[in-house]
């Protein structure tokens, strides 16, 4: 995914630690799994999709040293069936992002795209192979959206459907009905703001490069550029996917859970979508990078 979605500064510490431990496990499922190329795509986006996906309970802890913490040694959550099924996911989704940015770019500027899809094509060959009906689903809906690419579709509902219905997919597999419903609802409209916001995001970068933009092409925006009411009438429809994905998740008991999704959802999302409206998302990356 993007990197949208993350942990809010406002979780107590304990909370915030619980949600470490889930990174953590997510990484070492991640290395079990699909071997440790696919260890490098982890992020906060797919962590969050194991939570979601996990029943609720306290999950048995394990300790050990990894690459990135090699001389300590670290609690981390202890494989599952949800940890599995996210990490497969997770390297299903990186995989076909990777390879629609090789579509996106020509030759030279593909080349990151091309190199890093072949480091992780054994491991997605594997993921693909344990979950085909995950891996046909995002195929279709990544085909769908590079249609609307080539057609220079202006359409918000119909490209952001297409991310939504591949995000929902993946709680196909949740065996509880009542649970898979919930999370289908939650997980569309979370797909719905994330392809949305990037979009958002990238504005300005698009315009300057003359690449596909739904929203600049809704909002007829020159230059990447929001005009007050333009701003404000996407506000109301980030706004709107955030309030149906809490409409769903108001319907199931997250378990131990519910403290981090409530803050993720009441807050980290609102204030996400704030930041990159304001432009304030792209000057902290920016910050960021210039001390790493």
């Amino acid at each position: 995914m993007f990197g949208y979605v993350r942990p809010p500064s406002s979780l107590p510490k304990d909370e915030l630690e619980r949600f470490r431990r889930a990174y953590c496990g997510l990484c070492h499922t991640l290395g079990h799994r699909c071997g440790p190329a696919a260890q490098f795509i982890l992020n906060y986006d797919f962590t969050y999709l194991a939570v979601f996906l996990s029943d609720g309970e306290a999950e048995p802890l394990k300790c050990g040293r990894c690459i990135a913490s090699p001389f300590h040694r670290r609690e981390y959550l202890d494989r599952s069936g949800a940890f599995d099924l996210a990490a497969d996911e997770s390297v299903i989704l990186a995989y076909w992002q990777l390879r629609d940015g090789v579509t996106d770019h020509d030759w030279l500027h593909g080349l990151k795209y091309r190199g890093l899809s072949s480091i992780l094509e054994p491991a997605y060959r594997r993921a693909a192979e344990a979950r085909p009906e995950f891996d046909a689903n995002t195929r279709q809906q990544l085909e769908q959206l590079a249609e609307l690419e080539q057609e220079r579709c202006p359409s918000l509902d119909r490209a952001a459907n297409a991310f939504a219905t591949l995000l929902q997919g993946a709680a196909r597999e949740v065996k509880d009905p009542t649970k898979q419903r919930v999370l289908e609802q939650l997980l569309y409209h979370l797909g719905r703001w994330v392809y949305l916001v990037d979009a958002a995001d990238d504005l300005k970068e698009d315009a300057a490069q003359n690449r596909y933009n739904p929203v600049a092409l809704r909002y007829g925006l020159q230059d990447g550029l929001w005009t007050p009411e333009s701003r404000k009438e996407f506000a109301t429809t980030l706004d709107h996917s955030i309030h149906m994905m809490i409409t769903a998740f108001e319907l199931w008991d997250f378990g131990v859970w519910t403290p981090v999704l409530q803050e993720t959802l009441y807050m980290g999302l609102f204030q996400m979508g704030r930041a990159v409206l304001d432009g304030t998302k792209k000057k902290e990356r920016r910050r960021r990078e210039m001390h790493e």
